[in-house]
């Protein structure tokens, strides 16, 4: 096999320094000083030729000497007693607001006394009990009153479990500013524009991981990180209380800059400094031993596309923009006219052309509509839908429900990503109806053509090695993720009193260099996201869906004579999901005749009043019970009286 040959070319233009403070005449700042972009966003730190300079200082302090007492740390105290300060508890708390107890959803709060940054505000994908529900977003009940202590929200990298809930969530904290990556940044506002019925203000502002900021009581500085989209950092926040470091998503590949580097130099210089604390990513946790490296992937990548003799259509993610770069370049060097497929994949790929993470070579990508006017040996097709989505790509194709693509007995499907738990079923029938077309598909299974983005337990011990924090907590997975990697720090050489293994809303403190779990708990329920609403569906909402998903619905209408008090004709009888009426004759007329027994005993003769609020209950109860005990099924029985 060829070994892969990785063109260095393409990575060169993605770096980023920070501008002198000279050149800019003193610190650059969001105020003044600062480079703006065609897009709107405000550089901390500008592009340079040169060699390094000193670095720039983003401050963004909200409590200047002139404030009135009250605000500067003093309150007012009773008569005759003298004033205290509420800054003598030097406590930093650090709070999961999400992520620690599934994947996704990640937020942490770290706090100060009156200052507070947000690291990442992401979303959860529902789980398969959660009928209707389009995502998942944290709980910011604890932050509501505490909106002008926010410094900052600082967002690792662009996957939508880290900036999915931005949309919803920075309007309620009062739009503090966010920091990040031009990319990320760049996603983030294409996300904002599907939300046109409530403009979103944003105040953002581009760092790269060579940048530092001042956020009130923090300082903060970057590190870079290996992972699958580009621009991924980890931060360092300095606070009064010790060194805190945020991973955020990393792997470490040693061999390849394709999908970042993690800088395990700075982190050893970090760690002559003592830190106090280590947060790291647990998504892979329980995987065992190194994360494979895009080198390898590439390789494999490469043979298939120099051996196919057909059409070769690659399914993967369309966050992977470092591999995507790579098999566009590798599909130009066989001269192959690519189309990219999926409304995800066209944008993703579009804003990282303009911001240079992608290059792509003239007169390779094509229309798809333009793809007859070429041999099939000639065409390759960037599609999203690997994970057997129904309306994604691959399985439209597959489907033959595409406008231009239909499989063909000699094309090649390759799935360049894992299949994520809870999706085997549908990417296995996915894979199926490609095998009855007489097609040859390929995953990552039979050969190393996808590298997961998240470290595997000997790169994670590697990172808490050379970090060498005092204490460490793992964060960004399950429960029992996080009990894995709290293993994988005992084996790093770490005892359980150092280990930090918080619930969602646990409130870790931080004083005198001791960081422990507090009883202390906010809230962190889940706030679902359906359709435009937000928050107003809860648990009654999700058991009643539950309730019509499993058993169906079963209406009962009875008109009812006010002066006799007797159901008048036959009641109307209303099912979906439960039974087909004209199957079940019998169980109706059973069913009508025991309404109008329970309305006759409900609302005897001559009574003057008549609560039909109780006839209603009886009836739902009653006709409940009986059709369980016909059916052994359990449907919502929703009883209509109408007196006349």
């Amino acid at each position: 096999m060829t070994p892969y040959k990785q063109p260095q070319r393409h990575y060169r233009r993605f770096e980023r320094r920070p501008a002198s403070p000279t050149s800019q005449g003193g610190p650059a700042s969001p105020a003044s000083g600062s480079a703006h972009s065609a897009s709107g966003l405000t550089h901390a730190g500008g592009l340079t030729r040169q060699r390094p300079q000193p670095q720039a200082i983003i401050r963004r302090d909200f409590r200047p000497s002139s404030l009135p007492r009250q605000q500067a740390g003093l309150l007012p105290a009773q008569t005759g007693q003298k004033i205290v300060r509420r800054d003598l508890d030097k406590t930093l708390r650090i709070i999961p607001l999400g992520g620690v107890e599934e994947v996704g959803r990640n937020m942490t709060v770290v706090e100060y006394q009156d200052d507070i940054i947000i690291i990442d505000m992401g979303l959860q994908f529902p789980e398969e009990d959660m009928p209707g529900i389009d995502y998942i977003i944290p709980n910011v009940k604890y932050l509501q009153g505490k909106e002008k202590n926010i410094r900052g929200v600082i967002i690792t990298h662009a996957h939508y479990d880290h900036i999915g809930a931005i949309p919803h969530l920075i309007p309620k904290l009062g739009n503090p500013p966010i920091y990040s990556a031009d990319l990320t940044l760049a996603i983030i506002r294409k996300r904002l524009e599907e939300y046109k019925t409530y403009p979103i203000k944003l105040e953002a502002h581009i760092i790269n991981k060579d940048s530092k900021l001042k956020l009130g009581a923090f300082n903060v500085e970057f590190f870079g990180v290996s992972h699958n989209v580009p621009a991924s950092f980890g931060v360092i926040v300095r606070t009064p209380a010790g060194i805190v470091l945020h991973t955020g998503d990393f792997k470490i590949d040693e061999r390849s800059p394709i999908a970042g580097v993690t800088e395990l130099d700075k982190l050893s210089r970090i760690s002559r400094e003592k830190p106090l604390l280590l947060m790291a990513d647990s998504t892979n946790a329980r995987e065992i031993g190194k994360q494979a490296s895009e080198l390898d992937i590439m390789t494999d990548i490469e043979e298939i596309v120099k051996s196919a003799k057909g059409r070769l259509i690659f399914g993967t993610f369309s966050s992977l923009l470092g591999r995507l770069n790579e098999i566009i370049q590798v599909g130009a060097r066989h001269g192959k006219k690519i189309i990219i497929e999926g409304r995800s994949m066209k944008i993703n790929v579009e804003i990282a052309k303009q911001l240079g993470y992608i290059t792509i070579p003239k007169n390779t990508v094509i229309p798809v509509e333009e793809m007859k006017r070429y041999p099939d040996d000639k065409i390759m097709v960037l599609a999203t839908g690997a994970q057997g989505e129904d309306r994604a790509v691959l399985m439209r194709i597959a489907n033959r429900e595409h406008r231009f693509i239909e499989p063909e007995p000699g094309d090649t499907f390759v799935f360049s990503s894992s299949v994520i738990p809870g999706n085997e079923r549908t990417v296995q029938r996915l894979t199926d109806k490609l095998y009855r077309e007489g097609i040859e598909v390929i995953n990552y299974r039979m050969m190393d053509i996808h590298a997961g983005g998240h470290a595997k337990q000997e790169d994670l011990k590697k990172m808490i090695e050379t970090v060498q924090p005092k204490f460490f907590m793992p964060i960004e997975g399950n429960h029992s993720f996080l009990r894995i990697h709290a293993k994988v720090a005992k084996r790093a050489g770490y005892d359980d009193k150092n280990i930090l293994v918080a619930d969602n809303g646990q409130v870790v403190a931080c004083k005198d260099g001791v960081c422990a779990l507090t009883k202390e708990r906010v809230p962190t329920d889940y706030v679902f996201v359906d359709g435009l609403g937000v928050g107003d569906v809860g648990q009654v909402v999700i058991r009643d869906r539950q309730m019509l998903a499993e058993d169906g619905i079963f209406v009962v209408i009875a008109v009812v004579d006010s002066k006799t008090g007797k159901v008048k004709g036959s009641p109307d009888i209303i099912s979906r999901g439960f039974i087909y009426l004209r199957e079940s004759k019998d169980l109706l007329q059973q069913v009508r005749k025991r309404i109008r027994d329970i309305v006759d005993r409900s609302a005897p003769p001559g009574q003057e009043t008549v609560n039909w609020a109780y006839v209603r209950d009886n009836i739902r109860e009653q006709i409940g019970q009986f059709l369980y005990s016909k059916t052994q099924r359990r449907p919502m029985v929703l009883p209509v009286v109408i007196e006349v």
